[in-house]
């Protein structure tokens, strides 16, 4: 899948160590989840959240597979309303997953991952980048994204401006 190589270096910029609390958005069929869990070791502790039943069932049973289910906790949710306790995570990760969400909502998302991240917490986020200049190829990807939302659900977002907007609150 497209989505695996942006998504393995960012978790190798967010170098997660044994012993850490991390938390994963949206984590689909599990296999960020799975090197997240195998990056916090037997001391740490993994959570994920997803908003869909079939996704986590899918993230089980390949965690339990790897043997990994003991370290980790799914639940089902909305990333706008984590039901975390503020500071719990040393690391939160979010990949392909705010370009789901309509613009106003991006920086409620950002803002419940800066409200469970402790205090000197890290977050890594992959995302489809909107070019500030208008471009033929962005323009017609929009395109298929507004016509085939099925098949394309995924749309190019302002990241930094959310981000500055989720930092201001």
């Amino acid at each position: 899948m497209f989505e695996c190589r942006p998504a393995e270096k960012a978790l190798n910029y967010l170098k997660i160590q044994s012993g850490e609390t991390a938390l994963e958005v949206d984590f689909g069929a599990g296999y960020c989840l799975q090197r997240i869990a195998t990056s916090v070791g037997n001391c740490g502790k993994v959570s994920g959240i997803d908003i869909s039943q079939s996704m986590a069932q899918r993230a089980r049973e390949r965690l339990n597979k790897a043997s990994l289910m003991g370290r980790v906790e799914l639940c089902t949710g909305d990333a706008a309303k984590l039901p975390f306790d503020n500071e719990t995570f040393d690391v939160a990760f979010i990949s392909l997953t705010l370009e789901l969400f309509e613009s106003p909502e991006i920086s409620e998302v950002l803002g419940e991952l800066r409200r469970v991240l402790k205090p000197r917490g890290r977050l890594g986020v992959v995302s489809l980048l909107k070019p500030a200049a208008d471009s033929l190829p962005v323009r017609v990807y929009e395109w298929i994204h507004a016509k085939w939302t099925k098949y394309v659900d995924c749309r190019p977002i302002y990241l930094d401006r959310s981000v500055q907007a989720a930092a201001s609150k």
